[in-house]
């Protein structure tokens, strides 16, 4: 009898306990999560708090759950927020606020982060990059490269020029103190010795190096030296050539430049020699960003007039002045060099497609910012993923250059490139499905960015809010 009333007793308290109820800040229902691993899409519910993403559940779950806020994505298709894998905040100090507008127009673009790949803003972009993370200021989560390392006299303001070993520890001190993101190696003044050496003294330190490769050392010296990451095509053509030790060779006597090579290392494309690079880039896990968009937009500057261009009312007088030595140098050119750019332009689209069927990886990047004509902030990420699926490229490849890649490349799975618990609650809403049409990344519902949601409304008053008179 004592047994019996004992396990009523328990009974009746089990059956009175009462339900758990979990509560967050937003809960997102009833959305097609795409998986960007696998490409399957799967209807579920989302839930948010303090910037992360704290379940993912199926949308019949029965959990006694609470939000603050929920948006009903019925219909909707949901996906991590978009990476711009190359753009660059620069122009000097007149130049920042026009720099600083640009910011908006990311983020009504649905491109939650940027890697910024050098400049001569350092340190308003720090600034900018912790406004943002506490949400003071709208834009991207930015990983910044801050100066370009090059030789004596670079190319660009704000260089860290060596010439020697010791400037080279130097210049990585400098920007160990800066605390960047990663190190951008620029070509234009640099010798092969301390190009190189500066890639083995960045890896050391433990730093991710990508830049631009000078054409007086080999795409394999570069690749054994340690370098991540390969911004643009023309040095990846170079380690495609047959004849790419003679070319080296005649760049370093002095017998032919840059622009020269281009004819000479397109006719001696072999397959052979391609595989073998593709193989190496691939074991190697070195990272190639094609930059397609701005490729075909400089390519065509000759023949496209610009001057009606939506995006130019964002840019400001100052950013558009910038634009007039590509111009110029477009419409000086004669008809065979032009002939040669545009075809250059179809081979490099080739190119990223045979990269990827290779199983490299690749980096959807727009190159946008100052200097860089009608390569705008923004659209402009929309517009390269486009162009890798016009050359062939699957929409879900195309969309893991975005995002998944752009978190590897970083070092940055366990925070981003997915939506699963623990991960940044970075996130694009769309009204239709990007795998089915990449146009499609483009027809934006809304934009989570941490704690912050950006409705389509506001997405298109950032816009109007962006335009400078």
């Amino acid at each position: 009898m004592t047994r019996l009333l004992v396990l009523s007793f328990l009974l009746i308290i089990v059956g009175c306990k009462k339900e758990t109820t979990y509560h967050y800040d937003l809960a997102i229902t009833n959305a097609q999560v795409i998986d960007l691993e696998t490409g399957n899409v799967e209807q579920q519910n989302i839930y948010i708090s303090n910037g992360r993403i704290q379940a993912v559940t199926a949308i019949d779950s029965v959990a006694n759950i609470k939000a603050d806020s929920t948006i009903d994505a019925t219909g909707k298709y949901i996906l991590p927020g978009f990476w711009d894998n190359h753009i660059h905040l620069r122009g000097g100090d007149s130049l920042i606020a026009n720099n600083k507008n640009f910011l908006k127009l990311f983020i009504a673009n649905g491109i939650t982060t940027v890697r910024d790949a050098g400049g001569d803003l350092t340190h308003a972009v720090m600034e900018w990059e912790h406004q943002i993370a506490v949400e003071d200021l709208v834009g991207p989560t930015i990983f910044t490269a801050g100066p370009k390392i090059d030789g004596p006299g670079a190319t660009w303001a704000g260089s860290l020029e060596v010439e020697t070993e010791d400037e080279i520890i130097k210049a990585l001190d400098s920007l160990e103190a800066l605390n960047v993101d990663f190190v951008k190696i620029y070509d234009s003044r640099i010798s092969p010795e301390n190009y190189l050496k500066t890639i083995e003294e960045a890896k050391k330190r433990g730093f991710t190096v990508s830049g631009h490769m000078p054409f007086t050392v080999t795409l394999d010296e570069t690749i054994n030296a340690g370098m991540d990451g390969i911004e643009h095509l023309y040095y990846i053509m170079k380690g495609c050539a047959n004849n790419e030790l003679e070319v080296t060779e005649k760049i370093n006597n002095g017998e032919m430049g840059f622009w020269d090579a281009m004819p000479a290392l397109l006719n001696a494309y072999s397959d052979s020699t391609a595989q073998n690079t593709f193989n190496k880039l691939k074991e190697n896990d070195v990272f190639v960003v094609p930059t397609l968009h701005i490729g075909k937009t400089l390519s065509y500057l000759d023949e496209v007039d610009h001057t009606n261009d939506k995006y130019l009312r964002y840019m400001g007088t100052g950013i558009i002045d910038t634009y007039q030595r590509r111009i110029r140098s477009a419409l000086n050119s004669s008809e065979e060099a032009r002939e040669n750019r545009k075809q250059l332009d179809t081979f490099f689209g080739e190119l990223t497609k045979s990269l990827n069927d290779a199983g490299v990886q690749l980096l959807a990047g727009s190159d946008s910012g100052a200097y860089n004509s009608y390569t705008y902030p923004g659209i402009s990420l929309h517009k390269e993923l486009q162009i890798m699926v016009e050359n062939g490229i699957s929409p879900l490849d195309a969309l893991r250059t975005s995002t998944v890649n752009g978190a590897k490349f970083l070092n940055q799975n366990d925070n981003y490139g997915a939506v699963s618990k623990g991960k940044v609650s970075d996130l694009v809403i769309l009204d239709e499905n990007p795998l089915e049409n990449i146009e499609n990344t483009q027809k934006i519902y809304s934009v989570i960015k941490g704690t912050q949601v950006f409705s389509k409304r506001q997405l298109q008053e950032l816009l109007n809010n962006s335009v400078i008179d």
